[in-house]
């Protein structure tokens, strides 16, 4: 017999990681085909060169403080703010160019295998 499901409630905002060398991830919901992460940046950045370009889709908004998205082939980033959000199919390249320098960026990031 399956385990029951429980309802859970937390707060994207409490207890935020302090400033260090990596962005900080978090798993809050994982089911099959599903993973639902926050995310804290503290003025982080892809490192020079480097491309993500994931196996999985990938949904993601700035829930507090900002960043620079930038997405293989465009001329510039896409700045978000708070309720800024984007959709970045597997296999979509791209970069965090930067993350607000003054506080923590947080995010939330829903990663979903591309066959659901």
């Amino acid at each position: 017999m399956p385990a029951p499901r429980v309802a859970r409630f937390g707060d994207l905002l409490a207890g935020l990681p302090a400033a260090g060398p990596a962005e900080h991830f978090a798993t809050l919901l994982e089911r099959p085909g599903l993973r639902i992460v926050r995310i804290v940046s503290h003025g982080h950045a892809t490192a020079d060169g480097e491309w993500f370009d994931q196996a999985d889709d990938e949904w993601v908004i700035v829930v507090s403080g900002s960043a620079e998205l930038r997405i293989a082939g465009e001329n510039a980033p896409r700045a978000l703010r708070p309720g800024g959000y984007a959709f970045l199919p597997a296999g979509c390249r791209h970069r965090l160019e930067a993350t607000d320098p003054d506080g923590p960026t947080v995010w939330l990031a829903i990663h979903m295998d591309v066959d659901l």
